[in-house]
């Protein structure tokens, strides 16, 4: 009777502990197949939100007194719409200095083309006239006092001053038949050229004027929203100051900037699908698309509140577009959820 009793017992045994074994088995397998593998994760990584343009910092290209700014944060503005004006009062009086200087030398250029009036010629021919008139009662006067000379009737002394005179009509018979020959010349082909260079340089002042009171005018480089107005009117606008006057972006479709930290960086593609989840939005899921994925490491750009984050990390700056319609104040900071 002990004999089977034993048996009996040793089965038992068996039976229990293949019992615990198979207990003690399941519980890794399925610890096994809820373990994620490797490379299964998502790359998770700071934002920012930021418009499509990115945020265009809008200054003015010369110092001044702003005397408008014609925008509020929130508008709507189009490429080449006016945001701001400085005072510009000593700029346009340079401009029609510069504009009256141009119209004298090109009067002064169509003057020389134009050469000299029928009136100035025969003025010219009048002179040569009169001079040949003068030279001949010279001339006639010389020669009687030449006889008079001969005779002994005047001294030597008379008859010089007669020569004298004579030679001076000569002289300016010979002026006057020179001004004569430039009045029906015409204008030197090289005076023409010495105005024309005149002109060109009194143009090129003026577009230079223009150009520096076109500058006392501030407009918008794109098409988008007045994210923040930095300036208003009354206050003056330094080149030296790094303040812009208001900063600008094309809301249309809106991005996000991701650091992607260096030990992901192989797991992130342009094409890869993004979700995105932000504190000021609890619950809510926000999806976008990479869309260009940085060439080169550097300094992060976005810092989270943890304690333990290390700042000396390298990052991949990615770009990833928002869904279309997705609407999102610029500059909230997300985290993102690259997909693997």
């Amino acid at each position: 009777m002990k004999r089977p009793m034993i048996g009996l017992g040793i089965l038992f045994v068996a039976a229990g502990a293949a019992a615990i074994y198979r207990g003690f088995d399941a519980k890794p397998a399925v610890q096994a197949a809820a373990a994620p593998k490797a490379g299964e994760r998502p790359v998770v990584a700071p934002g920012r939100v930021e418009p499509l343009s990115e945020e265009v910092a809008v200054s003015a290209e010369i110092d001044g007194k702003l005397v408008a700014v014609r925008v509020e944060e929130g508008d709507t503005v189009r490429r080449g719409q006016v945001i701001a004006a400085l005072s510009n009062a000593d700029f346009a009086a340079r401009v029609r200095l510069a504009e009256a200087s141009v119209a004298e030398r090109r009067a002064e250029v169509a003057r020389l083309r134009a050469g000299s009036r029928a009136q100035e010629k025969r003025e010219a021919d009048s002179f040569i006239e009169e001079a040949r008139a003068v030279l001949e009662q010279a001339r006639s006067e010389r020669e009687r006092r030449r006889s008079l000379l001969e005779r002994g009737a005047i001294s030597r002394a008379e008859f010089e001053t007669a020569e004298r005179e004579f030679g001076v009509a000569q002289a300016r018979l010979e002026a006057a038949w020179q001004r004569a020959s430039l009045v029906h010349a015409g204008t030197r082909d090289e005076e023409i050229a010495r105005a024309e260079a005149d002109t060109a340089t009194a143009e090129a002042r003026a577009e230079e004027a223009r150009a520096l009171l076109a500058k006392t005018v501030v407009v918008s480089p794109i098409s988008g929203v007045v994210l923040r107005k930095h300036k208003r009117a009354g206050e003056s606008f330094s080149l030296q100051n790094a303040t812009p006057i208001v900063t600008l972006g094309d809301t249309s479709r809106l991005r996000v900037r991701v650091d992607v930290d260096e030990t992901d960086v192989a797991r992130v593609a342009v094409g890869k699908r993004v979700v995105f989840r932000a504190g000021g939005y609890p619950g809510q899921e926000f999806h976008g698309t990479v869309a260009r994925v940085g060439r080169i490491l550097g300094k992060k750009n976005i810092r989270t509140d943890e304690p333990v984050e290390r700042v000396d990390t390298k990052i991949l700056e990615t770009l990833v577009d928002l869904d279309a319609g997705t609407q999102l104040p610029v500059g909230l900071r997300v985290d993102a959820y690259i997909e693997r």
